[in-house]
């Protein structure tokens, strides 16, 4: 077992030359605890669970993407645009880094799902998407069209409250996760991490109104059974994504 970095809510290191840069808007988290067994066979090749107090965590999580960009280009208006709905998961590799691993990644723009798709090898789905907020509340919807399973949906409203001050460390474990773990180069290798840097989150705490949804059961998770541990909803961030480094793994037989 890996000995965990510090959950830190900042980021622990400046990307000076960005592979990647965009932003992450209207954010949505919604979280559910699970036993680390129970995702452990949908983790990749070299990371394990990351665990907060004996547990890990299924996240549901819908935001905007905004104006992507590649290394100091700006951003992209129409193509870089466009609403997402990710299934993740919460991984950690031998070197301690603590990360995320995405299970599905609804997108509304064909093109920039098949990039995802090839280039980095990423599970990007094409749905039609749809984020649109009234006074305090916003609602996410999405239909999956390609590659399937076709009509897979989602319908998330949450309710933004307060501000808060001081995230707890769960709220911290969470959010505030400064990577992805994915095979992205293919072949037998373990895993790489692909960092990402941002500012602090801001976060708010949210009451979820609507979820009608069947995208963690089509990402080959269990379907909820209780009411999720933790709702936030954060305005965004501008982000900045690093290249991938590898080998990354946990040795594994």
């Amino acid at each position: 077992m890996p000995n965990p970095s510090p959950v830190t809510p900042d980021a622990p290191a400046h990307i000076h030359t960005p592979l990647l840069t965009q932003q992450w808007l209207d954010l949505a988290f919604i979280h559910w605890a699970v036993e680390p067994d129970v995702v452990a066979g949908l983790l990749p090749r070299g990371t394990v669970p990351d665990t907060h107090d004996g547990v890990t965590y299924v996240g549901l999580v819908a935001f905007r993407m905004h104006r992507v960009g590649w290394l100091r280009l700006p951003g992209v208006p129409y193509l870089g645009t466009f609403p997402e709905t990710n299934v993740r998961l919460y991984s950690v590799d031998a070197h301690g880094r603590r990360g995320v691993v995405f299970r599905s990644m609804d997108a509304s723009r064909l093109i920039p799902v098949v990039m995802g798709r090839v280039g980095f090898r990423l599970p990007y789905l094409w749905s039609r998407m749809a984020v649109r907020a009234v006074g305090d509340t916003v609602t996410y919807t999405s239909s999956r069209r390609w590659p399937g399973p076709r009509g897979a949906s989602s319908r998330i409203t949450v309710r933004t409250g307060e501000r808060i001050e001081e995230p707890t460390e769960l709220e911290h474990f969470l959010t505030a996760r400064w990577g992805m773990h994915n095979a992205f180069f293919g072949g037998p290798e373990p895993v790489a991490f692909l960092p990402n840097h941002h500012p602090r989150w801001p976060l708010y705490r949210a009451e979820l109104v609507t979820c009608e949804e069947d995208l963690i059961t089509a990402a080959g998770l269990p379907a909820p059974s209780t009411a999720p541990v933790s709702v936030l909803y954060s305005p965004g961030v501008p982000v900045r994504l690093g290249r991938p480094a590898r080998p990354a793994g946990i040795p594994t037989p």
